[in-house]
């Protein structure tokens, strides 16, 4: 064996695809320092027991361009290294029996094409053409992907790791790390069992021990392991090779030929976690106990959709381990604790088919120092602290195993491991009718039902059932005065002398502001991309008072951790759980306040963007004059311990006023006739405020400048080639939600972003980016005839500039 390196430039801990691939992409850019150390051997923990399916379609158009290139890497890694992956591109396809399923595959099949990405909508007779075995009398219909493929996962791994041993990379076996050694929040050193090597970079690829081995230097890392059961049949005269791999989502069961049998795989709703007392040191190419109890029912489901099950025999009985996150994403990036830290884990039997896309912006992440692309959903800078709680991870991974073939309704919620975060205001609103969604852990009201009823979902792609309560929530806030409880807004609290020095270098806007005024802001990175999108109140002189959306707390918080500079006298503090908000929206706000407060709120006293503290109740609160709706309103922050008291205080009274309750669906469809963007969504990493119409939000020439200027400032000389616009369509009928393409005089020129109805303006709106080449001007937006696409369908629809809603902001402003 090879005398372990006393040193390295990057060391890869975990030898399973995801770690090879990561040492392959390294040493393809040039960084050929590389070490990578397993365990036991490599593949030995999941990997190699992985089904090896190649698909290509997610949710979002970042993590299918992944997989797309995933792919493009399996058919050419076979050639460029000599070592046989067994890649095949028989393509896949999906099935329904229901015409729900079926809408949401046809849905699908409209991204795909956002995408790039061939999707053919087939009927059952087609089904039948292409996997002659399907039972398709009870069928509705299919969509084909005929690039998506299938592998072998340990011989891909192995191609992997041998290209990046062609390159210089060294790989050492059965050499296990015991301990992470850092400073000043950086990794040093990794030390193992055969000795410790210095290192620049540390990346954990250890699958389901990554959470271990974050712990070894303080890194959060949720994620638990479940059993995952396939079988495997007898050998099968004359099954042909070429068959795509099938799914019927609806049964929980996959099916792929291999090797002249069938292999028949479960991702059944309610999992078996495993491994809660810690997984075995000796665990090596090991098989959990059968349970064919377990699976038994979804095994009759197969027989019933391939009927020659019924007399095959079945060879194989597996069971063996796969870890699952918390939201069933997976984790990319360097970890916020660690600078120097990088994960790439968490794959939820997703792993095959995202390693090389996976790898490939892990090294370039290192290499450049930012992601390459937008990788929110999957960046590990979601995590929240709680979710390391262990008895949490068991009860959500008894869920997530499923929800890879679950039905994906638009909001649907997750059912499991709840509540864990709760409002000050939460009883009080659950008595006031809320049915409540989750978000970080967050349980917030979305919409109200009736008083004295449990109000609970019931999913549809059209008109769910809380569509109508939501329309009368909207309208009560636009017509009279709605309550929200916000208080799952991150807030983080800067203070110091250098405060405004710090804020002023990040944000966009000019922040050095007086005391007791709020505004609207972005932070950008170097490339002008939106990094947050938050409000900044200054408080005091050196003491200012950030605001930013539940999912985005941990990740501004850390961004603006990491822009202090060491001489500053500024400390960041996350102030979240120590105020509950609610805000009081619409045209009759101004009076319901003035009834409960001595503060002059006229418009002269109290403007648009003014922040201060009032009385309310017994309680002193700061009511900050900000709207997310695009009416007259005031956000109440108020320190928790009063929260239930002012509640009290303002419901007692909304009763004359009309006050109604409103929740987050309500918040998002009054937003989006106002075209008010949301992060994540709308804007993202790659979006600057000048393409997303945000230019309004950034001062040019502020005094000391700010972090992404320059690459603006050379946006601002062109003629800029993509533009978020709102859009409403024409018919009332359909509904949007997001990624549906855009079509402009029969060509499509992008997808929507973001989408709810509009039941002010009478139609689903939609925000969504439109491009082309040649720039897109006020002229090539107002001159084109467009239409939206919504499950195979394409739908008239007015293309808007400036917001549908109140364009001039008279209502929020008077």
């Amino acid at each position: 064996m090879t005398e372990l390196p006393q040193q390295a430039q990057v060391v890869i801990i975990g030898g399973g695809v995801i770690g090879c691939s990561v040492a392959y992409h390294l040493t393809q850019i040039g960084w050929t320092d590389v070490v990578l150390l397993e365990r036991k051997k490599l593949t030995s923990g999941t990997t190699w027991h992985a089904a090896g399916l190649v698909g290509q379609l997610r949710a979002t158009y970042n993590l299918t361009r992944l997989a797309q290139y995933t792919t493009e890497l399996y058919a050419s890694l076979e050639q460029e290294t000599g070592q046989s992956t067994g890649f095949r591109q028989n393509g896949s396809l999906a099935i329904a029996s229901d015409k729900e399923r079926f809408e949401e595959f046809v849905r699908g099949a409209s991204m795909a094409s956002c995408f790039g990405l061939e999707a053919q909508v087939v009927s059952p007779t087609e089904v039948r053409s292409l996997h002659p075995l399907v039972e398709i009398d009870d069928l509705v219909g299919g969509v084909f992907l005929p690039k998506d493929g299938q592998t072998n996962p340990t011989d891909t791994a192995q191609a992997l790791a041998r290209g990046a041993r062609n390159r210089g990379a060294r790989v050492f076996e059965d050499t296990r790390v015991t301990a992470i050694e850092t400073k000043d929040r950086r990794v040093t050193s990794v030390r193992t069992d055969a000795g410790t090597i210095l290192c620049e970079v540390a990346v954990n690829c250890a699958g389901m021990w990554a959470r271990e081995v974050g712990q070894l230097c303080g890194v959060n890392i949720p994620l638990h392991a479940a059993e995952h059961f396939y079988v495997v049949t007898e050998p099968i005269n004359d099954l042909p090779v070429d068959l795509p791999v099938l799914r019927e989502p609806s049964a929980c069961n996959y099916y792929k030929e291999d090797a002249g049998k069938l292999l028949i795989g479960m991702f059944e709703p309610t999992a078996k976690p495993w491994g809660m007392a810690g997984i075995p040191s000796d665990f090596e190419f090991d098989t959990l106990p059968e349970d064919v109890a377990h699976i038994e029912s979804h095994l009759n489901l197969a027989i019933h959709r391939i009927p020659l099950l019924s007399d095959t025999g079945i060879k194989l009985f597996f069971n063996g381990p796969e870890s699952f996150t918390p939201d069933n994403r997976y984790y990319l990036g360097p970890s916020p604790e660690i600078d120097n830290f990088f994960v790439a884990a968490g794959f939820n039997s997703i792993g095959i088919q995202s390693a090389g896309g996976a790898g490939k912006v892990i090294a370039e992440w290192i290499d450049a120092g930012h992601a390459p692309m937008d990788l929110w959903d999957v960046d590990i800078r979601r995590v929240m602290p709680f979710q390391s709680n262990q008895k949490y991870l068991h009860d959500r991974t008894t869920e997530a195993l499923g929800l890879l073939y679950a039905m994906h309704w638009p909001y649907r919620q997750v059912e499991s491991a709840r509540p864990v975060r709760v409002s000050m205001l939460h009883d009080r609103l659950k008595d006031a009718g809320a049915c409540f969604g989750e978000v970080s852990g967050w349980e917030r009201p979305n919409w109200f039902g009736k008083v004295g009823t449990v109000p609970a979902y019931e999913y549809s792609y059209g008109r769910q059932n809380w569509f109508d309560n939501s329309r009368a929530e909207h309208q009560g806030v636009r017509q009279g005065v709605g309550l929200f409880d916000l208080s799952s807004f991150g807030k983080i609290l800067l203070q110091g002398p250098d405060a405004a020095r710090v804020l002023g270098h990040i944000s966009a806007r000019d922040v050095d502001i007086p005391p007791g005024r709020a505004v609207y802001t972005q932070w950008l990175n170097a490339r002008g991309g939106i990094e947050a999108d938050l409000t900044v109140t200054r408080i005091d002189d050196d003491q200012f008072l950030i605001v930013t959306g539940a999912a985005s707390q941990a990740r501004d918080y850390y961004w603006l951790r990491e822009h202090i500079p060491d001489d500053a006298r500024a400390v960041a503090t996350d102030v979240t759980s120590g105020y509950a908000v609610i805000a009081l929206m619409g045209p009759r706000s101004r009076t319901l306040l003035r009834e409960l407060t001595p503060e002059d709120l006229s418009s002269a006293a109290f403007p648009f963007g003014a922040s201060r503290e009032i009385d309310l109740g017994y309680a002193r609160v700061r009511a900050t004059r900000m709207s997310y709706v695009g009416e007259l309103g005031w956000e109440l922050y108020i320190p928790s311990e009063f929260a239930i008291g002012v509640y009290d205080v303002i419901a007692a009274a909304g009763e004359s006023h009309g006050l109604v309750m409103a929740g987050y669906h309500a918040l998002n469809s009054l937003r989006i006739e106002k075209a008010f963007r949301h992060w994540g969504h709308d804007i993202s990493d790659e979006d600057t405020p000048l393409e997303a119409g945000l230019g309004f939000a950034v001062d040019f020439g502020k005094p000391g400048g700010f972090l992404g200027e320059a690459a603006l400032l050379k946006q601002a000389e062109q003629l800029l080639t993509r533009r978020l616009i709102q859009f409403l369509v024409t018919d009332p009928e359909p509904l949007l939600y997001h990624d549906e393409p855009i079509w402009r005089d029969d060509i499509r020129v992008g997808r929507t972003t973001s989408g709810m109805y509009g039941h002010t303006l009478g139609g689903a709106v939609g925000l969504g980016y439109v491009e082309h080449r040649d720039g897109v001007d006020d002229e090539f937006v107002t001159a084109g005839h467009y239409t939206i696409e919504i499950a195979g369908q394409r739908y008239p629809a007015t293309a808007n500039l400036s917001p549908l809603y109140d364009p001039s902001s008279k209502r929020a402003r008077g």
